[in-house]
């Protein structure tokens, strides 16, 4: 435990930032298994669109590497694109 009031405040603001980072890293990822299990393409098209924006910000905001991001933004319209 720490004894340094700046050292108490960082562990309070990385509990946080932990439990903030964890939820939305699990929304992504259900996000991109909604897309990979869609069975229609046009479920598969609005799927994508609504993990694009998640992947966008999540790379904005540094949860995860732009080309992380830029990556599984690619991976994804393979599969997209290949349903019909």
């Amino acid at each position: 435990m720490p004894k340094i009031r700046s050292a108490k405040k960082q562990m309070r603001q990385s509990r946080k930032h932990r439990v903030v980072n964890r939820n939305q890293r699990s929304s992504l990822r259900t996000a991109i298994k909604d897309v990979r299990s869609a069975t229609s393409a046009t479920d598969a098209q609005t799927a994508y669109k609504a993990v694009e924006q998640l992947l966008d910000r999540a790379a904005r905001k540094g949860l995860i590497h732009k080309n992380s991001a830029a990556r599984h933004k690619s991976r994804l319209w393979k599969v997209v694109s290949t349903k019909k």
